[in-house]
Formats: structure tokens, sequence, C-alpha cells
């Protein structure tokens, strides 16, 4: 059975200086092909694509944001916001069972299901993030020069990124990689 890609784009505009935040991703299935005899952990082990750090997972969420602004500059070189647009790319990387008994089918089933709850905790940091340095952006103060409105600007977003990667970093220590919202397998 060949993999499913989805992909959704959503538009969000806020108020202030006009900005948008834009969300385009997708869900990219690997297929797990279980063979009689075989456990279902053995299964996902064998054909997970995603590894980090040395360790194997059987799901993964990359997201990354991205932020561009325009601005006006008056007649005294004073500089401000005009727009903003930010861009929240991303991909989540599921298990999609082939075979099995219909016992390994319902483990897999409640399994994946606790696994897609945990990697969309993951998109809610690239959400927050993207929203954040959105409006953040949007709400900058006039500054003396366009110069020094662009460095404070990226300065933000580089911060309020830094901060949002850090939380999602304790968001899996917290839950143990998900183990505590029902993301395990029996043994």
């Amino acid at each position: 059975m060949p993999g499913r890609t989805c992909a959704l784009i959503l538009l969000l505009v806020c108020t202030g200086a006009a900005s948008e935040v834009i969300h385009e991703g997708s869900e990219q299935p690997y297929a797990v092909r279980i063979t009689q005899g075989q456990s279902l952990r053995e299964a996902l082990n064998t054909a997970t694509p995603i590894r980090q750090d040395g360790k194997r997972f059987h799901a993964y969420t990359a997201w990354s944001v991205d932020w561009n602004f325009w601005w006006h500059s008056d007649a005294s070189g004073r500089c401000r916001i005009t727009r903003v647009r930010t861009r929240l790319a991303w991909t989540i990387q599921l298990p999609q069972l082939e075979g099995g008994t219909s016992a390994q089918r319902a483990q897999f089933q409640r399994y994946v299901q606790a696994l897609r709850q945990h990697e969309q905790g993951h998109m809610q940091w690239g959400r927050k993030a993207a929203r954040a340095i959105d409006q953040g952006i949007a709400a900058l103060p006039e500054a003396p020069s366009c110069t020094a409105l662009e460095h404070g600007a990226n300065a933000l977003g580089r911060r309020v990124l830094a901060e949002h990667v850090a939380g999602e970093r304790e968001y899996d220590r917290s839950t143990s990689y998900g183990a505590t919202q029902g993301a395990q397998l029996g043994h």
C-alpha cells in the first residue's frame, strides 16, 4: 500500500502592523511490515527511519520557523515595521502498519494514536513559536534606523525560537518521549 502525504496550509492574520503566519506541512508515513512470529516492537524498530543521537524513535516531528518583515523609513531616518510574514514548515513521520494479527493491529492503533497525540504536542511548540515571533516583530517600536530595527527584529526572532526549542526538549523529557501519554508498547 503506497504511503499517503497530507498537506495543510492555514493563513492567520493578526492586528497591528500587517502580519500573517503561514502553516505548511505534511504527514509522511513509513511502512511497517510485520512478519509472522515478529513482535510489534521488533517490526517498528526494524522499519523506523528515525534515528537521533544513536536512538531509534517511532515518530518524529520536525518544524522550522522563518520570518520576513517590511518597514517604512520617514524623512528623519526613523524606521517602523509595516508588515510581517512568518512561516511555520513542519513534517510529522508516523508508522503505518501492514499485516499483523488482529491483536497486533489493535495494539498498533492504540500506540499510533498516542504517538500522534505526542507529536501534536511538538507541533504546538512550533505554532507558539511562529505566533510569538510574528506578533513580537509586528509590535516592535519605531527605531532610530532601519538597520537597528532589522537587528532588533532578527534578534527577537532568534531568541523566541531558541526559547521554544528548549521548551520542546523539556516537553520530551517531561513526557518520557510520549510514554506518559500512552505511547509505549508492552515487552
